[in-house]
């Protein structure tokens, strides 16, 4: 399983900046080890972000997002307290979710 997100969220006036930094792997299927065996692919397909209840973000992802990717967002209307939850999902079939507050 993944490593726990870092989520950040800060209010400035009423947009909430988000930065989301994802521990995953996220191989492309093209490298290969030290055997010369090709690495499977391994990668996030799918990403949402939700604020206060409401979905603000819905997006897919490839494989050309680099290791341990950082998303970042603006979210307009927010208020302090209101959760962030980020979830993803993996071409593998994990999943991730996690939350913060925006601060």
């Amino acid at each position: 399983m993944a490593d726990p997100m870092k989520i950040r969220a800060q209010l400035k006036g009423d947009v909430a900046e988000i930065r989301v930094l994802m521990g995953h792997a996220m191989e492309t299927g093209q490298r290969k080890d030290a055997a010369g065996k090709t690495i499977p692919p391994h990668f996030i397909q799918s990403l949402t972000v939700e604020v206060g209840g409401k979905k603000v973000v819905e997006g897919q992802v490839g494989t050309s997002v680099s290791r341990n990717p950082v998303f970042g967002f603006k979210v307009k209307g927010a208020k302090a307290g209101d959760k962030v939850v980020v979830s993803w999902v993996d071409n593998k079939g994990d999943k991730r979710t996690d939350e913060a507050a925006v601060a």
